[in-house]
């Protein structure tokens, strides 16, 4: 019997990992823990006797504990994780659980990685940062390294997405935090901090051509934790991370309204009555959301993740790109399939070393892209003989050639 709990069961991300673990016979029991009695109760009634509530509260150890009982396998989805994943990854090493999450909050990375010790002492495994960006960036950049390049020069991450049928305060209150806090890039062999809106943040903005998305989208830094892990297991001279929302007017909206201090949530008296701009900012959003969407006649939800990974084979300049694309699906199953991965090898051994680790450090790449057809609702349209949906590979050799690669 294999039991696992999704921590934010019912969110954008936990949903997906849900329905995904449930769909798959090694998984014989998942729990939706989440704070949203009704949602949880609708999801797991609509997937059936493999489902289970409970009702739970992230910033409370207790609760944690109650709702994490007899699991194999905790994933948590619940963000933004720099409130809430120290109590969470706390309480699940005490009890003794093998642990998942798909954290991509730098800050609080850090300080989890320094929990190693004593996950290795309750004999934890502590998979952080099993989502998109990072995770499935994360292993491409492994693979590309070990396995591709005999000298590796650069990683740069570029990820869009756009389009989910809703974005709630957690999501936008994330951009906010992303675009408010010191951007670490690894640069010429050391780790620097930019700031977003400062000249050393905006040299490092760009435009980069996707697959399913379309080229020349523009892209600014984004402080994920790739930047920070994978020097500490790849010999390499820079690593840098750069994403945006589609459509651009609505990155836009948000990106303007936090530049101008409405990201904060120190009160301001406005004729008269107490306002809080942060409060106005969110809601705003979301109302302008749907006519932006109206507007650029986006229609559905769509994203793609791309690794471009530089260096050397034989002597010789090599590219390798890799990009996760989906015409069909976005922020949700781009973070939550990746997951619900993890914790499928983690059931089947596949990871098992102890201490807190970011998947380059316990993920076997192959691994991983054997379980994505799997795992993952694959598009059957193609492109320059890639399947979307799945993983396309290129490698671009000195003279820009490009050829598809079939791992």
């Amino acid at each position: 019997m294999s039991k696992v709990v999704v921590l934010g069961g019912c969110g954008a991300v936990g949903s997906v990992a849900v329905k995904a673990l449930a769909a798959q016979s090694a998984v014989n029991q998942v729990v939706i823990a989440d704070a949203n009695a009704a949602k949880a109760r609708e999801l797991s009634a609509a997937l059936g006797a493999k489902a289970q509530v409970r009702i739970f509260n992230a910033e409370d150890a207790a609760s944690v504990k109650e709702a994490i009982a007899g699991a194999d396998v905790v994933l948590n989805c619940v963000g933004p994780f720099y409130k809430t994943v120290k109590t969470i990854l706390g309480v699940v090493l005490t009890a003794g659980v093998q642990y998942i999450d798909v954290c991509d909050d730098v800050d609080v990375t850090l300080d989890i990685l320094n929990m190693d010790d004593a996950a290795k002492k309750a004999g934890v495994t502590a998979l952080i940062g099993m989502g998109s960006s990072p995770g499935a960036t994360n292993i491409m950049a492994k693979l590309a390294a070990e396995n591709l390049l005999e000298e590796t020069d650069s990683i740069d991450i570029f990820h869009a997405h756009g389009g989910e049928p809703i974005e709630g305060e957690g999501v936008i209150g994330h951009r906010f935090h992303c675009m408010s806090i010191d951007i670490p890039m690894f640069l010429d062999g050391e780790l620097k901090y930019v700031k977003y809106f400062e000249p050393d943040g905006i040299a490092l903005r760009q435009t980069f051509d996707f697959p399913v998305l379309g080229a020349g989208i523009p892209l600014y830094p984004y402080p994920h934790p790739e930047q920070v892990t994978l020097p500490r297991y790849i010999k390499v001279r820079q690593v840098t991370n750069k994403g945006t929302v589609l459509p651009s007017e609505y990155y836009d909206l948000t990106r303007e309204l936090c530049h101008y201090g409405l990201a904060t949530k120190e009160p301001l008296k406005v004729m008269g009555q107490t306002v809080v701009p942060y409060d106005f900012a969110m809601a705003y959003i979301i109302k302008q959301r749907d006519k932006i969407l109206r507007e650029t006649n986006f229609g559905s939800q769509r994203g793609c993740v791309s690794v471009v990974v530089k260096g050397k084979k034989r002597g010789e300049y090599r590219e390798y790109r890799f990009h996760l694309a989906s015409q069909s699906q976005a922020l949700g199953e781009g973070t939550g399939i990746p997951a619900a991965i993890g914790v499928l090898l983690m059931l089947q051994g596949k990871i098992a070393a102890k201490g807190v680790m970011p998947p380059e450090a316990c993920v076997n790449p192959f691994d991983f892209i054997a379980m994505v057809p799997q795992v993952m609702k694959v598009d059957k349209k193609k492109e320059g003989g890639a399947s979307f949906g799945g993983v396309i590979v290129q490698e671009i050799d000195a003279a820009g050639n490009v050829k598809n690669l079939d791992l």
